[in-house]
This record gives C-alpha cells, sequence and structure tokens, in this order.
C-alpha cells in the first residue's frame, strides 16, 4: 500500500505487490506488534504487508502514535514483531539468531537518528571512523574512507571539527557520512530533518537521495516532515497501526 511522491494521480490508487521476498529489498507479511502494560494489551501494529524496491527512497509518514518508530525499529531488527515475517535482502531476519542478526545489521544496515547521536568528544572524521573500526576497518584504510566520505557529503574541511562546531545541517551530513561507512545496502532514517529548519532539512534529504542513488542504497526514512516529500521516491503513510490511503489535498 504504496504511493508515489506526485499527489495528483497516484495517490488515487493503492499499489499492492507482494508476490514474493525477492521482490524487494525489504519485504514484510503479515507484520503485528502488541505491547502490554498490567493486564492491558495495546495493538500498535495490524497486518503490516509493505515492499521496498531496491535502490527507493521511501518515506514512512503518519500522525504520532501511528507505530512508525515501532515498524522501523522491527525492520532494523531491534524488536521482534508479534507475528509476521520481515526479508531484509532477501533473508529472513525474524528468524535469525541474536548473534547472527547483529553481525547482519552491522554490514547491511546504516541508521540516521534524529538528535544526530554525535560523540562530543570526537572529530568528524573520528565519528565515521568508529563505525568503521566496528565494521573491522581500522587505521589508515579507515582515515581514508572517512575523508573520502566527508568529502562526498560536502564536508572534506570539516574533518577535524568537533559537533560543537558544526551546524544543525552539517552534524546530519556527518551522520549520512557515518550511515554510508562500510557500503551498506539498506539506509534507515529516524526523523534525520527534524532538528533541522526547511532549507536545511531538504538539503540532507536531496544529498542522500543523491547518495543512495550513487551506491545503489535502499532508503527508508520515517518523517512528520512534508517538506521533504518531492525528493522520495515513494511515500507510504501508517495510520492506527496500518498502511493505509494518503490523506487527499
Amino acid at each position: 500500500m504504496v504511493f508515489t511522491k506526485k499527489p495528483s494521480q497516484e495517490h488515487s490508487a493503492l499499489i499492492n505487490c507482494l508476490p514474493t521476498a525477492e521482490t524487494g529489498t525489504i519485504f514484510v507479511k503479515g507484520v503485528e506488534m502488541a505491547f502490554k502494560s498490567g493486564q492491558q494489551q495495546y495493538q500498535v501494529l495490524q497486518g503490516i504487508d509493505w515492499n521496498i524496491k531496491s535502490g527507493d527512497i521511501q518515506l514512512l509518514m503518519g500522525p504520532s502514535g501511528s507505530g512508525k518508530t515501532t515498524l522501523l525499529s522491527i525492520l532494523a531488527g531491534l524488536l521482534t514483531p508479534t507475528a509476521g515475517q520481515v526479508y531484509l535482502l532477501g533473508e529472513e531476519i525474524t528468524r535469525m539468531s541474536r548473534a547472527k542478526l547483529e553481525r547482519f545489521r552491522r554490514h547491511n544496515i546504516g541508521f540516521i537518528f534524529q538528535g544526530f547521536n554525535l560523540f562530543p568528544a570526537l572529530t568528524a572524521a573520528e565519528n565515521v571512523e568508529v563505525v568503521l573500526n566496528v565494521k573491522g576497518i581500522r587505521g589508515k584504510k579507515a582515515q581514508c574512507q572517512a575523508q573520502g566520505l566527508l568529502e562526498q557529503v560536502g564536508l572534506g574541511l570539516h574533518r577535524n571539527h568537533k559537533p560543537c562546531d558544526l551546524s544543525g545541517g552539517q552534524k546530519q551530513r556527518v551522520a549520512i557520512a557515518r550511515a554510508l561507512a562500510g557500503n551498506p545496502q539498506l539506509i534507515m532514517a529516524d526523523e534525520p530533518t527534524a532538528a533541522l529548519d526547511s532549507q536545511s532539512g531538504h538539503n540532507v534529504i536531496e544529498l542522500l537521495y543523491q547518495l543512495a542513488k550513487e551506491q545503489s542504497c535502499t532508503v527508508l526514512v520515517v518523517t512528520h516532515d512534508p517538506r521533504i516529500i518531492d525528493v522520495a521516491d515513494q511515500v507510504t503513510y501508517l495510520e492506527d497501526g496500518q498502511l493505509t490511503r494518503a490523506p487527499m489535498t
């Protein structure tokens, strides 16, 4: 149940294409999520079916409390759904052991966070190198790759700057460089423009789109920000725990 970014015609029809796990980089079938609080059980996600094509930049939008972050956490392997299956890159992560899932995430998924999550005592280059080190790339090789990634996002001259010396948009560019470290095939972002002004937010998403296309990444962005819809390949809406038709404008 996916919508292309052009609201005039495509918003009038749902696209439901879920034949096999191999059809997309992200394939979700029948995912449900419920939480218990005392004697109460809360159904957060209900029967989610979703297929995201390789190389797409996909926005997941919807009101607060609709389950967007919960769904993103399930797709990232950080939460296990109550029911259903999740395939990433053709592998079912819902059946992986914890150790295998951790390795899979480390080598195949890059994360971008709303609050940047940079280490304040480290320089921009060192923040990128940390992720490369975790992925087994160290020393001069890590330094060269970190410099190259910062140049890709337009921060080559800021490699020695610490986060306190960078603007919000520059911090998010460092976060993008860090997410791209090790050439992951999936990039997942949780409200990456929430802390940015309109122009900076749009520039960051355009940069992410460009880099994703160049490196053949699939990008999933959870957002409330309608200002970045035009940059996406597709927009999907989640409301009351279900993927649903976009509101007409």
